[in-house]
């Protein structure tokens, strides 16, 4: 027990310790873990054999942030990502395995293990990327949309590589030299063991029929009987219980999926997919979030102290060139996706620097691998160890991103987000005005779509748990990707009076029936937002006005009552006066010579002495 403790004790001391200090230096807290990592790992030797093994326990923090991914992704969007899942993502597995295997050839492997190489290393880092993505607020930027489709891709080639991998072993009894040829001379004796399957021993077409009822499971399951367990668990009246049924639909699908041969990630993140329009998707999120966090920090701790420092410095050049030669190698290729699918400035380098690495699943492979004879175990330590450089190389890459971006200026804005979220309340400008309205709408239990221009405002959103999106919202195709066709509400809280009018239009001219709140600064800009076609316009100041011209009463001898009802009548009869003017108003002719808006403007003024009177003196008349 106390070698528990003590393990323990150590791995959450280097965190809470290397993460801060990696974040406040700008580094991200990737690079504090795997900087943790090596502390005990390595470099002091506090840690030791259980490191390995607990690093298959936290590879379910890979587990849990795809099913949080997916709760992200509706089926609509993910069919929408079809073209870059296949295209752009399949390209980059194809090509990559393809470079990797030549090079392996070059080097003297024979054509299977160089297959296998070639396969391992063109696979990504999706812990470190779309953990270090999401940190920056670059997930919903053109790079990072295309980054993470990429990764999906690469996750569900996981599942034939690994059905590949024992064709590419020579023979059973056969093994391979450091080198990569063959030693036929001894058997070796290695125990088979059994494991837990669902498709062990069944033909092919058997495999394939328990493999898609897996699926079909899942999703059945996710679409009829999440409702139902969360309706039973609500019974208990107690919060653990929603949690502990959170990790179990986690756990249970990773499991069904290990039993059929699939990959737990992508089981889990088809249920997410599935569960992305339930009314529980907000539950599921708060709950999983704690436990992926604290097993993703795991896994890099893990990834940083299982680093083979004696391999290392027997031949650390060898080691570093190999590194280098595989982000290299991939950064060429990545960087030639980018051009050839329309990527631009910072999103062509946000997509290349982020995927140059090996990822997670590579250990996986090379694990899979030496059990399968295909790669000589001398050399697939040496692989594990390049594999392990380039992911402690990933938040460096940022880094560099990062200066690229810092470099290139405002003479390469920031192309729009890809926008993955429809709800029905769109909100275009998210400043002082734009917030208010956002938090207030979200925290009574409705969704927002959160458009606006400015670049850090939506990252400085994203870091409080806001979700936004970066774009011009008067652009017509980042409206209806917004969901303008069955928006209920649109929220006008622009900056720009210009562009908030042309806004105005524009939505009132493709949505008759949408009603529209816009913000304005004074009664010239009421009165265009009317003419564009807003139902309710708020001026900035007017309402705080209002509220101090209630206390002025409230001091000087009316009551809270009575200047409560002044404020009311004042509210309601500005309101309509104000409709009124804008029928009489004329952009082109000062207010003050424009005869009708001067005459209709008296006669407003009349009628809101003759209410307010009427109102005193029917409270009056009720105190006698």
């Amino acid at each position: 027990m106390h070698e528990f403790l003590f393990a323990a004790t150590i791995y959450l001391l280097a965190a809470v310790i290397a993460v801060p200090l990696a974040a406040r230096l700008g580094l991200g807290s990737v690079l504090g873990y795997l900087t943790a990592g090596i502390v005990i790992g390595p470099v002091f030797g506090l840690v030791g054999a259980e490191t390995q093994d607990l690093q298959h326990f936290a590879e379910f923090g890979v587990v849990m942030m795809l099913f949080l991914i997916g709760l992200e992704l509706t089926p609509r969007t993910l069919w929408d990502m079809r073209h870059k899942l296949i295209g752009l993502g399949g390209l980059q597995v194809g090509l990559s395995t393809a470079a990797m295997m030549a090079l392996s050839m070059a080097l003297g492997l024979e054509w299977r293990p160089a297959l296998a190489v070639g396969m391992i290393f063109a696979l990504s880092s999706t812990a470190i990327v779309l953990q270090t993505l999401s940190e920056k607020g670059l997930m919903q930027t053109g790079g990072g949309r295309s980054a993470f489709s990429v990764l999906l891709t690469q996750d569900i080639a996981v599942i034939p590589m690994l059905a590949l991998l024992p064709l590419l072993a020579l023979m059973p009894t056969a093994s391979l030299k450091d080198d990569g040829s063959i030693s036929r001379a001894s058997d070796h004796g290695e125990a088979v063991h059994s494991t837990m399957s669902l498709v062990e021993g069944l033909p092919g077409w058997g495999v394939t029929l328990v493999t898609l009822a897996a699926v079909a499971v899942i999703i059945l399951a996710g679409i009829f009987l999440t409702r139902p367990l969360f309706a039973f668990i609500h019974h208990a009246r107690l919060r653990e219980m929603y949690t502990a049924l959170a990790l179990l639909i986690v756990l249970g699908i990773a499991l069904l999926m290990t039993l059929v041969g699939l990959s737990p990630a992508l089981g889990t993140f088809l249920a997410g997919v599935v569960l992305a329009n339930s009314e529980f998707r907000h539950e599921l999120e708060s709950d999983i979030e704690p436990f992926k966090g604290l097993l993703l920090g795991l896994f890099f701790i893990t990834v940083g102290a299982g680093i083979d420092f004696d391999v290392f410095l027997r031949e650390p050049l060898d080691l570093i060139g190999l590194t280098l030669t595989v982000l290299l190698i991939k950064g060429v290729i990545l960087y030639l996706l980018a051009v050839l699918f329309g990527l631009k400035g910072r999103g062509k380098w946000l997509f290349t620097l982020s995927l140059a690495q090996a990822g997670e699943f590579g250990f996986v492979l090379l694990s899979f691998s030496r059990q399968q004879n295909v790669l000589p175990a001398g050399l697939a330590d040496r692989l594990s160890l390049v594999v392990a450089l380039s992911m402690l190389a990933t938040p460096l890459l940022f880094i560099l991103y990062d200066l690229l971006s810092r470099k290139m200026g405002e003479s390469d804005p920031h192309e729009p987000d890809m926008i993955d979220e429809q709800g029905p309340v769109i909100i275009a400008g998210i400043g002082r005005f734009g917030q208010i309205v956002n938090r207030l709408v979200q925290s009574s239990g409705f969704k927002t779509v959160v458009l606006d221009h400015d670049m850090e405002t939506i990252r400085l959103m994203r870091q409080f748990g806001f979700k936004g999106f970066f774009g011009d919202p008067t652009r017509p195709e980042l409206l209806h990707a917004a969901g303008l066709k069955d928006a209920r509400v649109l929220v006008v809280a622009l900056d720009d009076p210009s562009a908030a009018a042309r806004l105005v239009a524009f939505a009132r001219r493709e949505r008759p029936d949408l009603h529209i709140i816009a913000r304005a600064r004074d009664r010239t800009d009421v009165f265009k937002l009317y003419q564009a076609g807003a139902n309710d316009i708020v001026r900035e100041t007017f309402d705080s006005s209002l509220r101090a011209g209630r206390y002025v009463l409230e001091n000087i001898g009316l009551t809270n009552f009575e200047a409560a009802e002044a404020e009311k009548v004042f509210y309601h009869h500005d309101r309509e006066a104000i409709r009124e003017l804008a029928q009489v108003w004329d952009p082109n002719v000062p207010s003050a010579q424009n005869p009708a808006y001067v005459k209709r403007a008296r006669e407003l003024e009349k009628d809101l002495e003759t209410a307010l009177l009427a109102q005193l003196e029917k409270r009056q008349s009720e105190d006698d």
